[in-house]
């Protein structure tokens, strides 16, 4: 059981972020349980939604999943952990906390929602930036156990919510794991600073919805070339990355201020090329035969290729 420790932490401030998924009424965060206050149902029902001892929450109601179990599979998150953590994508991970510095410093309170954490490797580089750059971090993913993960090194590190007060002398930015979909987002209206989005999908009004105004919206992508020599290998047709085609669907809500590359040549062992493949949609795109035949050429000498992506730093129009 997780113990309950509401006495450790001042509500006061995150208890006008979170709305309740199934009606949309005031959610009280908690250390046991989370429960909205039932003001918008019609019944006046207050639902509660119980923190797993991982210390996640889960707000992702039935009726919003398209399968029984949405997001990456436990395989992918495992191998996904493996090759993020030996550092191979360490120049885009830099290069994106860089950005939120450059943006956030001056703000007296910063609220970020990391969309599509997955496991969390982008996210906790994020709140080690500490409390000068974000003070509330909600990650949030539709993976459960992707946020599983995230929710444990969290705990681990004294980061999550209702741990904020344990060590007071330090300045900890406030993490939230949230079990939720995109679409549907359990954030109150403009009670967003910024928003990230790597390799996960762009809503454009949800974002909108939830950003204040003037927030911010960093989003990362594949550019063009991205592990190209890895695909030549694995397809007969290959398919170029069209990075900024979505820019156009978020014209009406977003004005684009930066546009930043950064590659990173990659050397890889057949067990790295294995976990990329994992992590990657290559894992069931690729014929199973392809995937094989690379494989065994790795064993042999390392494999080559370069990992290329795009980072767009966007803000939110103030008239709409």
């Amino acid at each position: 059981m997780l113990k309950c420790q509401s006495y450790l932490y001042d509500f006061e401030k995150p208890v006008s972020l979170f709305i309740c998924p199934l009606c949309q009424s005031p959610l009280q965060p908690a250390a046991d349980t989370w429960r909205c206050d039932g003001s918008l149902h019609p019944k006046q029902t207050a639902h509660p939604f119980d923190v797993a001892r991982q210390g996640y929450v889960n707000l992702l109601p039935v009726q919003q999943k398209k399968s029984k179990a949405p997001g990456d599979s436990q395989q992918s998150i495992e191998a996904r952990k493996r090759f993020l953590h030996a550092g191979h994508y360490q120049p885009l991970n830099d290069l994106i906390c860089q950005k939120m510095v450059a943006l956030l410093s001056s703000n007296e309170q910063v609220n970020w929602l990391d969309i599509g954490c997955g496991e969390g490797y982008y996210t906790q580089s994020m709140a080690q930036l500490g409390t000068e750059v974000i003070d509330t971090l909600i990650a949030a993913d539709i993976s459960k156990p992707a946020v599983v993960e995230l929710a444990k090194v969290s705990k681990m590190a004294a980061q999550l919510w209702y741990q904020q007060n344990e060590q007071p002398s330090t300045q900890t930015t406030v993490i939230y794991p949230l079990v939720t979909s995109a679409a549907h987002l359990p954030l109150r209206a403009h009670s967003m600073t910024g928003i990230s989005s790597i390799f996960s999908p762009i809503l454009p009004e949800a974002f909108a919805e939830v950003l204040a105004d003037d927030g911010y919206l960093i989003i990362a992508k594949p550019d063009a070339g991205h592990l190209a020599t890895m695909r030549d290998a694995l397809f007969d047709d290959v398919r170029e990355h069209d990075s900024d085609k979505f820019l156009t669907e978020l014209s009406p809500y977003f004005t684009l201020l930066d546009t930043h590359r950064v590659s990173t040549e990659l050397t890889l062992s057949a067990g790295d090329l294995a976990d990329l493949m994992t992590m990657t949609p290559y894992a069931y795109r690729a014929r199973s035969e392809k995937r094989q035949t690379l494989l065994e050429a790795v064993e042999m000498k390392p494999f080559n290729t370069e990992a290329k992506f795009v980072v767009y730093v966007l803000q939110k129009t103030t008239d709409k």
